[in-house]
């Protein structure tokens, strides 16, 4: 099963380890939710959720304070008997000597934040959403334009490289080029990010890897972006019959997610660039609620009714 190591988890949101003899790199997280251990503090297990990330706020631990010694030792063991994966203190909250050496002798780790605990839990869940998400990885370039997520995808070789670095030329921000990893965040996102080993470069045939970070600033690359529109390149063909209003949309289909898809055809002297900005900010106003075609239709649709009642008079 797919999970995500405690320690990853520890570096990402920055986390206090309380017994550092836990090996923190052997405990994996296979669940996104959290959960509150209120019930459980007072002696009821039934229907627990050992698998989840174990989160302890002030309203459970100032009910800790108000109990007494031996009963809490009971719940303490009873509690570090299910193999949870980790338990969280919040708002610098520090755990008792007794639920400390009770959890370091079951090998589990026990985390600290600063953080108020309902924020935190917010992003906990958003991070691990995206890290145990269903993923895909996928040749193709995917480019931060005005806001919208744009995937340029297309044969090798067909300038989808070029196309993504006059966007950052233009000031438009890097996410991957080459590959793109895909996770299904939800029934209604898909997030694409770059592998580690190739974040921020870009591979120009004739010249080489071009480093974006370092050549182009910090502002002009992005770790991860929402896919919103997928741009496919293809080499023109006069027999082929392409789209030219876009009266209606056409999707592709990403881990069962439909994404809105336009085929491009290429030509010398199109400028890629300025092409996908304008798919991108027409998408963007489709999302808002105007679609040019369909006013372009609506307009025509009313000249054509005008002109056939004045033929009637």
């Amino acid at each position: 099963m797919k999970g995500v190591s405690v320690s990853k988890v520890v570096d990402k949101m920055k986390l206090q380890v309380f017994n550092p003899e836990v090996d923190v790199k052997k405990r994996k997280i296979t669940r996104s939710d959290v959960n509150r251990p209120a019930l459980q503090l007072t002696g009821f297990f039934e229907y627990f959720d050992k698998d989840r990330v174990q989160l302890i706020g002030a309203v459970e631990y100032t009910y800790l304070e108000h109990t007494a010694e031996e009963v809490k030792h009971q719940v303490y063991t009873q509690f570090c008997s299910y193999d949870v994966p980790c338990v969280i203190f919040s708002r610098g909250l520090k755990p008792e000597e007794d639920f400390l050496a009770i959890a370091t002798a079951r090998g589990i780790p026990i985390l600290g934040t600063e953080e108020a605990t309902s924020g935190f839990m917010a992003e906990l869940i958003y991070y691990l959403n995206q890290e145990l998400a269903p993923c895909i990885s996928i040749h193709g370039v995917l480019v931060d334009v005005y806001g919208e997520g744009l995937l340029i995808m297309g044969e090798s070789g067909i300038g989808k490289s070029e196309a993504a670095l006059e966007l950052i030329r233009r000031g438009h921000r890097l996410v991957t080029d080459d590959v793109v990893e895909i996770r299904k965040i939800n029934e209604h996102t898909l997030v694409g990010t770059s592998p580690d080993i190739t974040r921020y470069f870009i591979e120009l045939r004739g010249v080489g890897i071009v480093d974006v970070k370092n050549l182009f600033g910090v502002e002009c690359v992005k770790e991860s972006m929402k896919i919103d529109l997928v741009i496919k390149l293809e080499d023109w063909r006069k027999d082929n019959d392409y789209d030219r209003l876009g009266l209606e949309e056409e999707y592709t289909e990403f881990l069962g997610n439909k994404v809105v898809c336009h085929s491009l055809p290429i030509r010398p002297g199109r400028n890629l660039a300025v092409i996908c900005e304008t798919a991108a900010v027409n998408h963007r106003q489709k999302k808002m609620g105007y679609n040019a075609a369909k006013e372009l239709y609506r307009r025509v649709q009313e000249n054509l009714q005008k002109r056939g009642g004045q033929e009637d008079e």
